[in-house]
């Protein structure tokens, strides 16, 4: 229960903590920490509208959405607390509940019948799939490390004590915050603020969704950053008791905004034709943790 508490509350404040950060660095006031929340609650308050064209998939597809990232957030533990949901093996769980939210999102953009969504509709697709090695291999190497193969037992057994596991710690961190980066599709992957279609992955894939629908769209978001910042977390927190490791979980999530704010602040979003090899690029920094993993198991012959 503390980790979905933890998770919300962190999503209150995470994409506002990045306009922040991009509003500085840029030397702008900027909006306040808490208007992509306000914006969320006006888009709550409006009615959705539906083109003709669409069907029933369009309708329901957002709250599916919203619904399986939702679920995601509940396999997630907090130190040595289970998650509302904990078995073994939940870390499949976990990517493929996201896989049938981003599957539903897909065919919604593809139900509009709009040229331009189905473009992104595919870019979202092809990017998910090369993101999804570099996770199973990353979750894998550690499920190896510890012997077990759910979240929680995985967490709870692993400890970093040595120079090879901070490394490797430090690895894992930069592979899911670049999965993050790419799941939410933001810098240096796609730009969330570009108006030119051809060019556009995530955004595009939404141009027809409006106001209540728009709202779950942008909550479901804002939930994934919290959820992968809780991952992160959840490599340094260990044994840690309530009080010590709830302050450490908020510090990471702060730091984990604000390191995602000055990408988006001092990165160029890559060319297209890039993409597939920054993201294939991944799965090499997750094998490196497998090997890492290897020489501390001694399986190195």
């Amino acid at each position: 229960m503390s980790s979905i508490l933890l998770i919300l509350f962190s999503a209150i404040f995470f994409s506002g903590i990045i306009l922040r950060t991009k509003s500085i660095t840029s030397g702008r006031k900027g909006p306040g920490v808490l208007q992509p929340i306000k914006d969320v609650i006006r888009l709550f308050k409006k009615g959705a509208i539906y083109s003709e064209t669409t069907s029933i998939v369009f309708r329901i597809a957002p709250v599916i959405y919203f619904s399986t990232v939702l679920m995601a957030c509940l396999v997630i533990p907090f130190g040595s607390y289970k998650g509302i949901v904990s078995f073994d093996g939940d870390f499949i769980f976990f990517a493929y509940i996201l896989a049938l939210g981003k599957f539903f999102s897909i065919i919604s953009a593809m139900d509009t019948g709009s040229s331009f969504e189905g473009m992104g509709a595919s870019r979202e697709a092809l990017y998910s799939m090369f993101a999804e090695p570099a996770f199973f291999i990353l979750i894998g190497s550690f499920a190896l490390l510890t012997g077990h193969t759910s979240f929680y037992n995985i967490f709870s057994t692993l400890h970093l004590g040595s120079s090879i596991t901070y490394t490797l710690g430090g690895l894992a961190a930069f592979v899911l915050l670049m999965i993050t980066m790419v799941e939410n599709s933001r810098l240096p992957v796609d730009d969330p603020k570009t108006h030119l279609e051809l060019t556009m992955i995530h955004e595009v894939m939404i141009l027809d969704n409006s106001g209540f629908d728009l709202g779950l769209i942008l909550t479901a978001g804002y939930l994934k950053f919290a959820m992968f910042g809780a991952i992160i977390a959840d490599f340094f927190i260990g044994g840690l008791t309530l009080v010590p490791a709830a302050a450490l979980f908020i510090l990471i999530q702060i730091l984990f905004a604000t390191v995602i704010g000055m990408i988006e602040s001092f990165m160029a979003r890559f060319r297209m034709s890039h993409n597939p090899q920054f993201i294939l690029a991944l799965s090499s920094v997750s094998f490196l943790i497998f090997l890492g993993v290897l020489l501390v198991l001694e399986k190195f012959v």
